[in-house]
This record gives structure tokens, sequence and C-alpha cells, in this order.
């Protein structure tokens, strides 16, 4: 369901200025400081931020996708840490929740989740199982009402701040069909959080391992039937790749702007470098590609909001916006030249914030695997 359009308008406009008068000035202090300040966090909870895809009827603001993309488009303008710190939230950390869950688990979990009372994490990727999703080794074994739950699992988006995780564990054979999901709580016996990692990039968004030690998960925290784990990963993927891509839209949008303004005022050989056709090259190209990519993402959006399944839509405009912010990145820096190597002008940062898009969701490379492989069964 969709907001009434004045009211979607009202919330964007509220997101477009929060970014840009509020979070925008705290980029340098959130990279340096690698935490977000609590003030901004009560902020993005009184705003609505962690329910944006929550159904009303569990407090959430219930955006249609269209709706979700158009919001991730303008937190894209500033360093991605921020959106990281209800990402899981509105995405991979409630959605297999939303889609899979029994009205019971959704009483319980949804409305704190839209409040931020709770954060949410996704735990699927493993040592041994990142691309390969489909190997997780982490164990969930039956015992009368629990399941025992052991195993680890690595660079977790939000692990040291949630509440909840939505597990993905074997519960029977090897591959797809033995993979399972579980609500887990953070607190439950059993369930450890490791240290963040340091990183290349998004400083403050944090990512952490999660280990399990016959974590006894009581089976009403199953979600789905055994075996539907996987599919129901696959689902959330769908969902988490368009939002990905949207956001990856909205730093190009920012990178190109911000290129655009240095390049006016930037003077060499008496004139600004804006003048200089190999540099209107480099901003046509950006421009260009920037606008492709958010064509790819509303058409993809538009499609899901009708029902239809956008398995290769979802993984063509997250392949295509991760590898265009990329670019877009590398010129800007190109552009800014010495100064965008400086970190003073944010440029540097940005550049290494985006690398990460080409990665998690799944890489350029299982993107390219499943748009060819929807192709194929669609018959081209």
């Amino acid at each position: 369901m969709a907001l009434d359009p004045d009211t979607f308008e009202a919330l964007l406009d509220t997101v477009r200025r929060y970014v840009a008068e509020r979070l925008r000035p705290l980029e340098a202090q959130v990279a340096e400081d690698d935490e977000v300040p609590d003030a901004v966090v009560r902020e993005m909870r009184d705003m609505g931020l962690f329910g944006l895809s929550i159904p009303e009827e569990h407090g959430g603001l219930g955006l249609s996708m269209g709706e979700e993309v158009r919001v991730a488009l303008e937190l894209g303008r500033t360093t991605p840490a921020f959106r990281s710190v209800f990402g899981t939230n509105v995405g991979i950390g409630s959605q297999g929740l939303v889609m899979a869950g029994s009205d019971a688990q959704k009483a319980e979990w949804l409305p704190r989740i839209a409040s931020g009372e709770i954060v949410t994490s996704f735990a699927l990727t493993e040592p041994g199982a990142g691309s390969d999703s489909a190997s997780v080794q982490t164990k969930a074994v039956r015992d009368g009402e629990v399941y025992r739950l052991s195993g680890a699992k690595r660079f977790i988006t939000n692990a040291d701040k949630a509440s909840l995780f939505t597990v993905m564990a074997r519960t029977g054979e090897p591959g797809a069909r033995g993979v399972s999901a579980f609500l887990v709580p953070a607190d439950l016996r059993g369930v450890s959080i490791g240290k963040p990692e340091k990183k290349m990039g998004q400083q403050g968004a944090h990512v952490c391992d999660v280990n399990f030690d016959e974590a006894p998960v009581p089976v009403a925290n199953r979600l789905g039937e055994e075996g539907e784990g996987f599919r129901i990963a696959m689902r959330v993927l769908d969902r988490g790749r368009l939002h990905i891509a949207a956001v990856c839209v909205g730093i190009a949008e920012r990178l190109l702007a911000d290129s655009v303004a240095y390049a006016s005022e930037r003077r060499q050989f008496g004139k600004p470098i804006a003048d200089f056709q190999l540099i209107q090259a480099m901003i046509a190209d950006s421009k260009t590609e920037a606008m492709a990519a958010r064509a790819l993402v509303l058409e993809a959006a538009a499609l899901k909001d009708e029902g239809a399944p956008i398995t290769l839509e979802a993984a063509a405009a997250k392949y295509f916006a991760s590898e265009m912010v990329g670019r877009v990145a590398d010129r800007a820096v190109q552009i800014f030249g010495g100064a965008g190597y400086i970190a003073d002008y944010g440029i540097e940062r940005l550049y290494r914030d985006v690398r990460l898009f080409r990665i998690y969701e799944g890489t350029s490379q299982i993107q390219q695997l499943v748009i060819a492989r929807e192709t194929l069964k669609r018959g081209g």
C-alpha cells in the first residue's frame, strides 16, 4: 500500500532537508569517530525511518517499493553510514519476517522494529559461505521444542547494535533445500558478538562476527517451514538489491553535483576547468550513467509494486548501479584532482564508501549469473 501523494511528498521533502541540513555536516565526524551520534539515531526513530517498509498495521509507514527507492535516492546523498543505522530494519533484517512470518511473530516483533526499539540484522554469510550462500554450515538441530543453533556468521551488518537476528541455518540435506530461517534474539544464551571490523570505508556502519554455541532457539521462532530458508533469503535479497541500487544512484547524483560545482569554480589556464572538453566528457558520462541507473531502479520498483517477479530486474539494477557509482566516484576524484585525494573535501571518503556496493547483497559476478540465468529462463 502506498501513501497518499501529498503525505509522501511531505516525507520526501523532510528526508531531503534532513540529509542536507543535518546529516551532511556530520559526515567527517562520523568517519572520524566510526559512530553515528545517538542524537541522530533518536531523530531517525522519531521520523519513522526504521519502519519505512513495515506495514502500517504493524506500526510502520508501509511504503510501496516505488516510494521506498525514492526515499533511498535521497538518503544516498550523504555517507552510507547514516542509512545503515536503520537499513537492516527496512530491508534484509525485517523483510523475511514481513514475507514469511506468522501472525504471532509479526505481532511480537514488527511494531518494535518499526519504532526502532529493536534493531534487526540478517545473518547469512559465513567464513566459508558468501556468494555460495546455499552452502551454509551453521546448524540448527531439533531438540524437543527448541533448535540447538551452532556455528559462525561473518561480516554481519549492525550485529553489535542488533536485538534480533534473522539467521539462516542448516536443518537438513546439503544444498539450498536444507536451509531454514530463524528469528534469534541477541540476548539468547549461546549467542556472542565479535568486535566491529576495521574497514576500507563506510565508517560508522559496523560489521561483526556472530557466533552461536548450542543457542536454544524456540521452534516458534522458525520462519516458515523447515527447508524454506534459502527461498526466503532470496526473496529478501531481491528487495534489498533494489534498495541498494537506489542508494547507489543517490550517491552518484551527489558526486556529480559536487563535481559540477567544483569544476565551475576551479580555474586553470585562466578559466574554469568546466570549460575544458575532457572535463565535460567525464561529467557527461557520469550524468548519462546516473540517469540510466535511476530509470532502471524506478522501472524495477514499479514492476515490484505490480506484483511481478523482479529477480532479474533487481539483479540488473544492483549490478549496473553499483558498478556505475564506482565509475562516477573515480571520475569525481579525477575532476577534483589533488583535492579529490585530500580528506577535507570528502570525495576520497565517498570513493572508498561506494566500493562495498559491488560486494554486498551479492557481488557483481553473482548478479551477472542471476541475470543470465533469468534471461535464459525467460527465453531472452
